[in-house]
């Protein structure tokens, strides 16, 4: 069975090594690729898939159109207009966002499944992901920081229809009122040098990058003895459902993040 990621661009992507990794645990003979597909191709791409392609996963900027290509939508796809995986079956795709229950394992693997406020730089597909995965975890209060306040609609769409109370504030304003877990979903660039600033308002910190790691948030973080979740923890825990949902089989989370910590560490 042929399995890959979409995404424009795709390159860099540590999907392969960790689905590879997958498959010879399993014992499968499956192959899975990185395929450079750009905004507004993706519709195309899936019209022409052979039959014997079983998975897609999908990053940015494809995660919207990956819902609306897809047959079937699973609940999260259907709250949130966004989808991070396609499985093929008999012709049919059917879309999935293992970024909510990813995000929600890596942080109660880190002992933070409980935070009862929390901080959100950033507005787009993986934010609201993140909100989503908050508002599961009990989250009473969740503060949206963004550019400019348009771009926090869809996270804050997704916590206030659910009864969280919610803020948004400019990336530009001080922020230094006390939360319990701020979640970094903007590249380390558009953070720069308020590092320390915007860790020494937070009790733990999730970013969601992980190349190039650590951040300067996470360095920072780190530095103050707060808890640090990475975008790898991420990224492996969204990845084994992945390969669940599209071979029928679980894997082990570590395996997957141990695969992409050997490949980080190659580079």
């Amino acid at each position: 069975m042929l399995c890959a990621i979409l995404g424009s661009p795709v390159a860099h992507s540590l999907s392969p090594v960790m689905h590879r990794r997958a498959y010879r645990e399993l014992g499968l003979d499956w192959s899975y690729e990185a395929v450079e597909v750009r905004a507004g191709d993706l519709a195309a791409f899936v019209d022409a898939l052979g039959d014997d392609v079983r998975g897609l996963s999908v990053t940015a900027p494809l995660k919207r159109e990956a819902a609306a290509a897809s047959h079937q939508h699973s609940g999260d796809v259907e709250l949130l207009g966004v989808a991070n995986t396609l499985v093929v079956d008999e012709g049919m795709l059917s879309a999935h966002n293992t970024d909510v229950p990813g995000a929600a394992a890596a942080l109660q693997e880190a002992g933070l499944g409980a935070p009862v406020t929390a901080r959100i730089l950033g507005g787009g597909a993986t934010a609201a992901s993140v909100a989503l995965a908050l508002v599961r975890l009990g989250v009473e209060e969740l503060e949206i920081v963004v550019r400019e306040p348009s771009r926090a609609a869809e996270a804050e769409g997704v916590a206030r229809g659910r009864g969280i109370g919610v803020s948004v504030r400019r990336l530009d304003e001080p922020l230094v009122d006390k939360t319990d877990l701020l979640v970094s979903t903007v590249p380390h660039e558009a953070i720069g040098a308020r590092a320390h600033e915007l860790v020494d308002s937070a009790q733990a910190v999730f970013d969601v990058v992980y190349d190039p790691w650590p951040t300067g948030l996470a360095r920072a973080a780190d530095e103050a003895g707060l808890t640090v979740v990475s975008g790898l923890d991420l990224l492996a825990h969204q990845a084994a459902l992945q390969v669940e949902l599209m071979t029928g089989s679980p894997v082990p989370p570590q395996l997957l993040r141990e695969a992409a910590l050997a490949a980080l560490s190659a580079r």
